[in-house]
């Protein structure tokens, strides 16, 4: 009987950003921030949605894995105060499946 090989599977992450109060200009100065630092399109990141009416947007992403979504979060979370967005802890959940 051969020997047992196991492979380590990344898993993708989806996390959701549930601000209690962005605005449509709020999201813009943060993405324009973002690219201005070099981080509009962070490694890792697979997929972007920012949805919602102004003043209730809700942004979420799907990330490769926990480690990148942590690394953009050094860049995105001083942003986010200096705009005035206040978040609460992401929702954050392995992703099942993910059709484009």
């Amino acid at each position: 009987m051969g020997a047992v090989h196991s492979e380590e599977v990344r898993v993708s992450i989806t996390v959701i950003f549930p601000p209690t109060n962005m605005t449509s200009e709020q999201y813009d100065e943060t993405i324009r921030r973002l690219d201005a630092a070099g981080a509009g399109a962070p490694s890792g990141r697979q997929y972007h949605n920012c949805f919602g009416t102004s003043g209730q947007l809700s942004v979420v992403d799907v990330w490769e894995s926990a480690e990148q979504f942590e690394a953009f979060g050094e860049t995105l979370m001083p942003i986010l105060a200096d705009v005035g967005i206040e978040v609460s802890e992401p929702q954050i959940s392995e992703t099942y499946n993910v059709i484009t």
